[in-house]
C-alpha cells in the first residue's frame, strides 16, 4: 500500500484537496492559484492527499506538482490524462505520490500497462469511473483505489444520485474517491454513508475566500440535525443556520408528524423518521426505532436505503436516562447522539461522547412541530 492509498484508508472520511486555477465547466476559478501555498495551507486544514492539475487545459504544469512537492509531505496525486509510460516517469520525478487514470480515456491494454508501471515506480493510481462499464472494469482490473466521478466529461453535468449509487456499488475491499459536485458537508456526508473513503473537492475550495477554512468546514463533525420539522419555514431556517441534516418524524403517534418529506435545499440532506416500520416517503436518509408501548424505543438506526449506516442513541420516549451519555459513549460505530439535546447542553454532550451527528427537535420548539428560530441558530452554533 502506497502513501496515498494509506492516508485515504485510515478510519473516517478522507478528503483529497484539489488545486486547480480553472475548470472547463466552470472557467477561471482562481487564476493566481499558488500551488506551494495552497499545499502548505491544506496540509495543514487536515487534507490526507492533495490533487494538483498538471494539464495546461486546467491551467496547470507539471512544474506546479514540483512546488506542491517542495511545499508539504502530504501525498499528492497528479491530476491529468495519461496514456503513455513515459508521462507516469515524469510525474514520479517530479514528486507524485499517485496519478489519475481515466477509464474513459484508456483501453483495459492500456489500463494495465499504466498500473504495471505506476507499481514499478511506487506510485497509487487513481482509476476513474463514470458508469456501471466503467466501474466492473475498475474492479476486473483490481485497482486498489477507484474513483467515482460525478460530472459527465462531455455534457459537465452532475449526477450525484448516480455517482452515490455507483460508490455504493462499488468493491468494499477497494479505497472509494467520490469526486466531483462535493460542495457542502452535506454531500460529503452523502458520500461517506454509501460508502465512500473519500472525496476529491476542488471547485468548491477554490472559488472560497478560504480555502483552507473551507475544506475543514467539509470535514467538520459531528453533523447537526434538525428533527420534528413540519413547515417550510423552519426547513429554511435550519438550512440558514448551518443544519446539515433535516428530520422529518412520519410516525403517526407524534405532534411533531411532518405532512410529508418537505422539499430541502441542497445543503441539506433529508432524514424520514419512522417507529416500527420503514415507509419510503422518497427521503436521502432514514431513521427508524422500534415501537415500545405505543411510542418509539429508545435505540434506533440511520439508514441509507435498506444499509444501516448509523446507530441513534437515544432516550426512551418521555423517559430519564442517566447513563444516556455513556451509553452513546461506549457505542461502535458512527453514533448520532438524540435525546435531551438542547442549546444549552450539547457542547458538553458533544465532549463526552464525540458523536458523528447531533440531533435535537423539542427544545428548539415554541409548540410541538412549530420551531424557534432563534434556537435553531443557537443549536447550531454551539454544535460547532
Amino acid at each position: 500500500m502506497g502513501r496515498f492509498r494509506d492516508a485515504l484508508a485510515r478510519p473516517g472520511l478522507a478528503a483529497i484537496a484539489e488545486i486547480k486555477r480553472r475548470s472547463p465547466s466552470a472557467g477561471d476559478l482562481r487564476p493566481d492559484a499558488d500551488p506551494a501555498e495552497l499545499a502548505a495551507s491544506f496540509g495543514r486544514a487536515g487534507a490526507a492527499a492533495i490533487s494538483v492539475l498538471v494539464d495546461a487545459r486546467f491551467a496547470g504544469s507539471v512544474d506546479d506538482l514540483r512546488a506542491a512537492r517542495a511545499a508539504t509531505d502530504t501525498p499528492l496525486l497528479a491530476k491529468g490524462f495519461f496514456v503513455d509510460e513515459a508521462q507516469l516517469d515524469e510525474l514520479a520525478a517530479a514528486g507524485a505520490d499517485a496519478v489519475l487514470l481515466l477509464l474513459r480515456d484508456l483501453d483495459d491494454r492500456r489500463a494495465r500497462a499504466l498500473l504495471a508501471r505506476a507499481g514499478e515506480l511506487g506510485l497509487d493510481a487513481l482509476v476513474e469511473a463514470h458508469d456501471g462499464a466503467e466501474l466492473a472494469r475498475a474492479a476486473a482490473l483490481e485497482a486498489p483505489v477507484v474513483g467515482v466521478n460525478a460530472r459527465d466529461l462531455g455534457t459537465f453535468a452532475i449526477d450525484r444520485q448516480g455517482a452515490l449509487d455507483l460508490v455504493a456499488a462499488a468493491p468494499r475491499d477497494r479505497v472509494v474517491v467520490a469526486e466531483s459536485g462535493v460542495l457542502t458537508r452535506a454531500h460529503a456526508a452523502a458520500a461517506e454513508l454509501a460508502g465512500a473513503d473519500a472525496v476529491l473537492v476542488g471547485t468548491a475550495l477554490m472559488r472560497a475566500a478560504d480555502p483552507p477554512a473551507k475544506l475543514r468546514e467539509l470535514l467538520a463533525r459531528p453533523l447537526v440535525k434538525i428533527c420534528g420539522l413540519t413547515r417550510e419555514q423552519d426547513v429554511a431556517a435550519a438550512a440558514d443556520a448551518g443544519a446539515d441534516l433535516a428530520g422529518f418524524i412520519l410516525a403517526r403517534e407524534t405532534p411533531r408528524r411532518a405532512p410529508a418529506v418537505l422539499p430541502v435545499p441542497e445543503t441539506l440532506l433529508s432524514v424520514a423518521v419512522y417507529v416500527g416500520e420503514l415507509g419510503d416517503a422518497g427521503s436521502d436518509l432514514a431513521q427508524l426505532y422500534a415501537r415500545e408501548n405505543g411510542h418509539r424505543g429508545r435505540e434506533g438506526v440511520l439508514l441509507r436505503g435498506t444499509a444501516e449506516v448509523a446507530t441513534v442513541v437515544d432516550r426512551a420516549w418521555a423517559g430519564d436516562d442517566p447513563r444516556h451519555l455513556e451509553r452513546a459513549r461506549l457505542a461502535q460505530g458512527r453514533i448520532m447522539l438524540a435525546g435531551g439535546l438542547s442549546p444549552e447542553n450539547v457542547r458538553g454532550a458533544i465532549e463526552a461522547v464525540r458523536p458523528w451527528a447531533v440531533d435535537a427537535s423539542s427544545s428548539l420548539e415554541v409548540s410541538p412541530g412549530i420551531k424557534d428560530h432563534d434556537r435553531i441558530r443557537a443549536f447550531v452554533e454551539a454544535a460547532r
